[in-house]
């Protein structure tokens, strides 16, 4: 899995009425930034998720030791 973190395909996150408003703009910075914000607050809930399942893991590893 952290391996997918360094490996990835770079793609656009936006839904179709964020990407119709961002696309008339010259620049497109404001849409790469809409995008690495998107990515960014998708990453926080698998982070989180990853944290807790640690911590079962350990648990259960440390109670099957003391059976």
């Amino acid at each position: 899995m952290l391996l997918l973190m360094f490996f990835t395909i770079p793609m656009d996150a936006q839904c179709a009425m964020c990407r119709a408003v961002l696309e008339s703009e010259e620049g497109q910075e404001t849409a790469r930034g809409v995008n690495n914000g998107i990515v960014y607050l998708m990453i926080i809930p698998y982070f989180l998720i990853g944290i807790v399942g640690y911590f079962i893991y350990k648990n259960n590893k440390k109670t099957s030791k003391t059976n």
